[in-house]
Order: C-alpha cells, then sequence, then structure tokens
C-alpha cells in the first residue's frame, strides 16, 4: 500500500454533477459522485504546511462553476477533511470546520427523443451531462487563468444574486472585452455574432429591468425580466463562456 493523503469533500445539492465524473488534475483525479468529492495525492507530493489543499480546492470549485454555467443554480461545497493513510493502514486525521449553506431552486424535465425504431434521436439529459462535464474540465484545466476564473465567477454571482443576474452577466462581456482589448477582437476571437453580442447589452443595460444595470434611468417603468428574457441572457452568457474556453484550447492545440 503506498502512503498517501486523501482529500474529502461534500456538497449539495449531491446530485448536482447527475452521475459520478473523475477529473484529473496534476497530481491524480478528483472523484466527484452523490455529494462527495475525493482527491488522493502520493505522500511524498503534499507539503506539510496543507498549501496543497487550499490549490486542490481552487481547483474543485473551478470545476464546480463550469457546471454552474449549465446547472444555473446554487451548490454549497465544504472544505476539505484530511486523512493520511499510512503504509501499515493506520489514518490520522485533520477536521476542518469551514463550510457554507446556499438555498436551491430549479428544475427541469428531461425528454428522450427516438424514431419508429426505437433508436435514440436525442437524449438531453445525456446531453446536459456531457456539457456540463466538457465545461467542468474546461474550468479545471484553465483555473489559472485570469479571464476565465473572472467570467466564472461572474456567472455564479449571477446565480447567486438574482436581483442583479443581468448585471453580473454582463460582466462577463465587459471582462472579455478588456482582455481582448475591444468589442471587435473580442467578437472574433469568441466566434460570437454582432446580434448575439449586442442583444446581451440591450437587455442588461436598455430594457427598463429591476435586474439590470441602469435601474435609475427607467424609475417608475421598471418591471422585472420575463423568464424567456432571462433564460436568453444566459444562453447568451454561455455562449461568450463557451467562446472563450475554445479560444484557450485552439492556442494549445
Amino acid at each position: 500500500m503506498e502512503e498517501k493523503y486523501i482529500l474529502e469533500w461534500t456538497f449539495t445539492p449531491p446530485d448536482y454533477f447527475e452521475e459520478p465524473k473523475d477529473f484529473p488534475f496534476d497530481y491524480g483525479i478528483i472523484h466527484v459522485d452523490s455529494g462527495k468529492a475525493e482527491a488522493r495525492i502520493a505522500a511524498n507530493l503534499y507539503p506539510e504546511d496543507h498549501s496543497l489543499r487550499n490549490q486542490i480546492h481552487s481547483e474543485l470549485e473551478a470545476i464546480f462553476h463550469g457546471v454552474q454555467v449549465l446547472a444555473h443554480k446554487p451548490y454549497a461545497l465544504s472544505k476539505s477533511n484530511l486523512t493520511k493513510l499510512h503504509v501499515d493502514g493506520r489514518k490520522d486525521h485533520w477536521v476542518f470546520l469551514e463550510g457554507a449553506t446556499l438555498t436551491l431552486f430549479g428544475g427541469r424535465a428531461d425528454a428522450t427523443i427516438t424514431d419508429a425504431n426505437g433508436n435514440i434521436i436525442s437524449d438531453t439529459r445525456r446531453e446536459r451531462i456531457n456539457l456540463k462535464k466538457q465545461f467542468a474540465q474546461s474550468a479545471a484545466t484553465n483555473f489559472g487563468d485570469q479571464a476565465a476564473n473572472a467570467i466564472l465567477r461572474s456567472y455564479s454571482a449571477a446565480v447567486n444574486d438574482a436581483r442583479n443576474e443581468l448585471v453580473h452577466l454582463y460582466e462577463i462581456q465587459e471582462a472579455l472585452t478588456q482582455h481582448f482589448g475591444g468589442k471587435a477582437p473580442a467578437k472574433a476571437a469568441l466566434g460570437i455574432a454582432s446580434g448575439q453580442w449586442s442583444r446581451l447589452g440591450q437587455l442588461a443595460n436598455n430594457e427598463p429591468l429591476t435586474q439590470g444595470r441602469h435601474r435609475g434611468k427607467h424609475l417608475g417603468s421598471l418591471r422585472d425580466a420575463t423568464e424567456a428574457e432571462l433564460t436568453e441572457s444566459r444562453n447568451l452568457a454561455r455562449a461568450l463562456i463557451d467562446g472563450y474556453f475554445r479560444h484557450l484550447r485552439s492556442r494549445v492545440t
């Protein structure tokens, strides 16, 4: 048996990933399943000051932020507990008491579409799970990228601060504009059509919406965004994030 350290987290909702997933990182694999996450690190790679614990937590949090872009609901992720597993089977334990609680909401119905022969044409659950893993892995791979970190945190803020949702979603566009040095180079790098780009700005800046950025200009005529407008805004923000991930992948291929 190899001597190793085991980091363990809990999270809610337990079905956030919908099925067990493994995410590779520099020191091994992070395994997530049913409200628990685990990472095993060879003892010779784990520093005595526990600094690696925070680094791996940041990477796991990036994974959750990537999934959140598709799930669009809050999650609660504990800090990790730590166990050292000795060669002879003995265990040393460290317990860290930090934690968080968030309110959960929302759900969606899934559909499987088949042809006349029973062959699956579309499975919305499978498609969503695959997209979640794609976004999560992209977030984990690029968690050290400043722009990627900023746009994922803005999307997370949009989920957790519904009153200002459009403000936070527009922050994604602003961050990418700044990163690429202007709207035109940003749209070109991300593969975003001008209509998509301007529509997010229209919803966030010009419509008299209580979730928008310029509420002071529309006093007396403000209204809540419709569910259709919020869904459209989220999809536009996801397209920006996906475009940035594709841009990052293109740089290493």
